[in-house]
């Protein structure tokens, strides 16, 4: 697996095309979700691309502070269907969170998960606060990192 680490002024039109089809991939067809998934949030977040051999299979994307949440956040995590229960999941979370550290040395990184992906993200620290909710039908639950190390 390798990762590529880019603000979105850096990322090429053939980069951005391969992460807006992989989320779409994930978010819309699989999930049958639909939302507008370029909202806003891309141009002032680092973007975090795995690759399999030349192929985007793995994304996620860093939110700065006091954008969707009060804190720091990582979102948009995917993972391409062919690629799962290979760890990739688990490498692309630990290098979001290593370069969520580097860039913003945070207390705490926030997501908003699925539930089912709770068990998930305990592995990697994060810990469940507040009540499960409805994002797109979908029931997730905040969660929080802290005091994250790289």
């Amino acid at each position: 697996m390798k990762f590529k680490v880019k603000k979105f002024k850096n990322l090429s039109v053939a980069e951005l095309y391969d992460l807006l089809r992989l989320r779409s991939e994930i978010f819309v067809l699989e999930q049958k979700c639909i939302y507008l998934d370029t909202d806003g949030y891309d141009q002032d977040s680092l973007h975090i691309l795995g690759y399999s051999k030349k192929k985007l299979v793995a994304y996620a994307r860093i939110v700065p502070p006091g954008t969707i949440f009060k804190t720091v956040s990582i979102g948009r995590v995917v993972v391409d269907e062919k690629f799962r229960d290979k760890k990739i999941g688990h490498l692309l979370m630990e290098r979001s969170i290593k370069e969520t550290v580097k860039k913003y040395k945070p207390e705490i990184i926030s997501i908003s998960a699925q539930t089912h992906l709770q068990k998930f993200y305990n592995r990697l620290g994060f810990k469940s606060i507040g009540k499960t909710y409805l994002d797109c039908d979908i029931p997730h639950v905040k969660m929080l990192l802290k005091n994250p190390s790289p």
